[in-house]
């Protein structure tokens, strides 16, 4: 199996530098990841990095914690595609969902698809599905189906566990096939990653990207 073609090479620290962000773009070319994640200070960088590669820029947006207002996640958005991204990682608003608020949550996740889908780019909805019970996480797909989305992203990475492979499971039997899953977090060994794959993912978030598709990880 080639790995590779399913991750998104991702550095998302808070304290990345520009350096560290043109070597993930150069490792991307090397090894023929499918796509880099960067933050979105970096996007335009990285966009000019990869113009001749078939290499997706992807940023994220209201990321982790997803209750950034509304208005401020689609102005980012906004900002991150006039820079030259291909895909943003858009997280929920958790706060909203957690409050019940599933009027605000269906109508956040609908603006950030329709400013994504106007310019033609792919969205990905973060459900951050280990904090969500399977009744939220069945509520998210039923707007995701709605609102026909690209991806649905299992996790940020930074907020509490990543993905499993009974989360991308069921995500996979409550979403139609136009609907994609990128598995996020914990993902740091090809084992691990295959049966993400087999699962249903079709993307996965890697930070580790090299040392799991060299079969190594570091001491």
């Amino acid at each position: 199996m080639d790995i590779a073609s399913f991750i998104d090479h991702t550095i998302l620290r808070p304290d990345c530098t520009l350096k560290e962000v043109k070597q993930v773009c150069e490792e991307a070319k090397t090894y023929a990841f499918k796509a880099v994640c960067i933050p979105p200070y970096f996007v335009s960088a990285a966009a000019n990095l990869l113009k001749d590669e078939p290499i997706k820029v992807s940023t994220v947006i209201g990321f982790p914690m997803g209750y950034a207002t509304t208005a401020a996640k689609v102005e980012e958005i906004k900002r991150a595609l006039n820079e030259g991204v291909d895909e943003v990682d858009v997280v929920v608003n958790l706060a909203a969902l957690k409050n019940q608020d599933w009027s605000y949550v269906r109508n956040d996740a609908d603006s950030v698809t329709r400013a994504v889908h106007l310019k033609g780019k792919a969205i990905k909805l973060i459900f951050e599905t280990s904090l969500l019970t399977e009744s939220e996480i069945d509520k998210l797909c039923g707007i995701s189906r709605e609102l026909e989305v690209d991806f649905v992203k299992t996790s940020t990475g930074f907020n509490g566990g990543g993905a499993t492979e009974e989360i991308v499971k069921h995500l996979r039997a409550n979403l139609p096939k136009k609907i994609k899953i990128k598995a996020s977090g914990g993902i740091r060994d090809a084992a691990t990653a295959i049966k993400m794959i087999e699962a249903g993912a079709v993307r996965l978030g890697c930070s580790t990207s090299i040392d799991l598709v060299s079969g190594s990880m570091p001491a």
